[in-house]
């Protein structure tokens, strides 16, 4: 049955010698994988391929079963072209950092519209943000991929509660004894959980060093509360272009 469908491409791999098999997250089916023909024809006078490279957002009309692993696209168009976002290596970066994340953490066939809908806003404003203020991004999306997937920590820091469990995913009063942040860290942390737009984010100062310290604490947080969580490959080019 032919739907109408918005999406963000998460992964495109070559399929044969003209078509690619691309892992899509909609907005009404969840993660999809979508066996899409004729895209890499070298007879084509486009590059059609371009449309499915990863973070790339599409309105779509789908030919969707619920029973197939594998679905097909009728239809398809670029819904918002990135004036920056692709030219730029910093916001690149982060772009298929959050991908990835989003690629490794997101169950299959599982629709999760509000995540679906901060990441397209994030997305778009990612590439109109200045350049200067989109340090704080990486993390921000992580803290909020988090909380719509069920992992929002619990409590809040105060000098009574001024430690992170990670295994219970909390603000505490003792120090764990496997912690690896820093009471530091923590309250740099606790203005970011309290960041309500992209204006408010742009006024969290931290160093390079903290907010990398923070990324990788939130993914070991979620990869030890996860089932599916794998490594984050892009992690190591993210840490270096943030300084």
């Amino acid at each position: 049955m032919l739907q109408k469908t918005n999406g963000i491409v998460l992964r495109s791999v070559k399929y044969g010698e003209t078509s690619i098999v691309t892992t899509i997250f909609t907005g009404q089916y969840g993660v999809q994988a979508y066996m899409v023909k004729g895209v890499r024809s070298t007879k084509s006078r486009q590059n059609r391929a371009g449309s499915f490279q990863p973070g790339i957002m599409l309105d779509m009309v789908v030919y969707h079963h619920p029973l197939k692993s594998m679905q097909s696209i009728s239809q398809y168009q670029v819904s918002y072209i990135y004036e920056a976002l692709q030219m730029d290596v910093v916001r690149n970066s982060i772009l298929l950092f959050s991908v990835e994340l989003l690629f490794r953490l997101l169950p299959e066939n599982a629709p999760v519209p509000g995540l679906f809908n901060f990441a397209q806003q994030y997305f778009i404003q990612l590439d109109k943000t200045p350049l200067k203020g989109v340090a704080n991004f990486p993390l921000y999306f992580i803290i909020h991929c988090s909380r719509e997937l069920g992992y929002e920590l619990k409590g809040s820091y105060s000098s009574q509660t001024p430690y992170l469990s990670m295994e219970e995913g909390e603000f505490i009063s003792q120090s764990p004894a496997a912690s690896i942040i820093a009471v530091e860290d923590v309250s740099g942390l606790s203005q970011l959980l309290d960041v309500a737009d992209y204006e408010a984010l742009q006024q969290v100062h931290l160093t390079a060093m903290v907010r990398m310290r923070l990324i990788d604490w939130y993914i070991a947080f979620l990869q030890l509360h996860t089932q599916h969580m794998g490594p984050i490959r892009s992690l190591t080019v993210l840490r270096s272009i943030l300084h």
